[in-house]
Parts: C-alpha cells; structure tokens; sequence
C-alpha cells in the first residue's frame, strides 16, 4: 500500500462566512488536483473555527474569580483561564503552566482546545461548536461539487498523557468511521485478535500533521490517498463520539 499526503496549497486567509468546502474545490482546481473517490481530507479546525465566526474576544471576557485563582497557579492570563472554564464541563487538573479539562464536546484535552495560534491579536479560538456537523458540511460540498465519495477530518493537536509532545488527533469526521473494529481477525500466527480496535481518525489526523506543519506552513488543508480501508470504513452517519471513553472507563482521571 502506497499513502500519499497531499498538501493543498492556494488555501487563502479565511474569514467569517466563508465556505471551506468551496475554498478546497477552488484550491485543488487551481493546483491542477483532481479529488478523487475515497479521498480522505484532513482540515485543520482553526479554518473552521475562523469561517464559522467561532472566536472569543478577550477584552469581552469577564473574569471569575475561579478563574482568577487558577490564573495565579498557572500564570495564564486570567481572560484565558476564563475561556477554558467557559467551555469547558469540569476542569480536572491544574498544573503550573496548563489546564486539563473536559470540553462540552467530550473531548479531555489541555486548556479546553483553546487556542491564540493563527488568529488575529486580541482573540482566541475555540473548537467549532458541532466539529462532526462541520466535518459534514464539508464533505458534501465537495462530493455534491466532483461526484466522488470523500471523507472529511476535522483535526487539532493535542498533547498525550506520560509523552511529550503534541500530534494531530481527530475532532470531527464524516464519511469515514474513526475507529475499525478488527476483532476475529486472525494475526501472522493464525491467532484470534481478541480486543483490537484501531483509532484510524487518529492515525490519519496525524499522518496529515507532518505536512500541515504547526507555524506559518500555510497547508490547513491535506488528501490523505490511497488508505486501502477507506472504502471499506466509509459511513456518511459517523461521527467522532465512539472514540471518546466514557469517563467511567477512563482510569486515569
């Protein structure tokens, strides 16, 4: 199996109420890029959040005094702190410099997904709202627009309990199950896989990082091709929630 990561170039500075699926049509056109059936596109969540209107203001912030105690525990600007507990549903730990909290999507990531990364001076950026919905949106844009049957990855980067460093993970799909389910396969050794289940909206969100970069690459937009098992995972009813643990099964919290 040959997996090519295809960086779409052209992508432009994205502002509220723009059409990202039109965006990715134009850019691909404009590159010479045919989309093809059973491509996979990873889209960086900040376009999204941007296009949507998805940003905080942080002089519109009014800061708690929750907020700011957790502020002087972690020297974070208390407008910041504020945010993350505004969409956040619990805050779980608190350490020098970062928050973890559990989103009101379900995801438990540092600082609630908030971010000052390519956005304008003065305002944060949040994950979208419904990241499954936006995921969809995207793809029929484009299937509606070739005709082929994609797949769309809403991604972030997200740092990992007991390693260093971020990766990009999954936050929104659609036409694609996130996770496959290999259960009574057999192994090299003829024998039964008892538990294994693959995370593939991962594994794909991060293969798509290395080329997205995380500074001025300008590339939030990449074609995952040749994945011999998209076809094979493709649903136009996914969504990211079977790969969220239910807190009751997270150990670690």
């Amino acid at each position: 199996m040959c997996v090519k990561l295809i960086g779409i170039e052209n992508i432009p500075m994205v502002s509220p109420g723009d059409d990202i699926g039109t965006i990715i049509i134009e850019a691909a056109k404009s590159e010479g890029l045919e989309i093809m059936d059973h491509d996979i596109f990873v889209v960086a969540e900040t376009v999204v959040s941007k296009a949507e209107g998805n940003l905080i203001e942080l002089d519109s912030i009014n800061v708690s005094a929750q907020a700011q105690e957790i502020s002087e525990k972690t020297s974070k600007d208390p407008r910041i702190v504020q945010s993350i507990i505004d969409e956040s549903v619990e805050i779980i730990k608190v350490g020098p410099n970062f928050i973890i909290s559990e989103t009101k999507h379900g995801f438990v990531c540092a600082n609630a997904g908030i971010d000052e990364s390519n956005v304008e001076s003065g305002f944060l950026k949040p994950i979208p709202v419904d990241s499954d919905e936006s995921a969809s949106l995207i793809r029929k844009t484009i299937e509606s627009a070739t005709g082929k049957n994609v797949a769309v990855i809403l991604s972030d980067t997200q740092g990992r309990p007991f390693r260093e460093g971020a990766v990009g993970v999954a936050i929104g799909v659609s036409g694609i199950n996130p996770l496959w389910n290999r259960q009574g396969e057999r192994d090299l050794y003829d024998r039964k896989l008892e538990t294994t289940t693959i995370a593939v909206a991962d594994e794909l969100a991060s293969a798509a990082s290395i080329v997205m970069g995380q500074a001025n690459e300008g590339l939030p937009v990449v074609i995952v091709r040749g994945v011999e098992y998209a076809e094979k995972l493709r649903s136009t009813y996914s969504d990211i929630k079977p790969i969220l643990r239910p807190k009751k099964f997270d150990v670690f919290r």
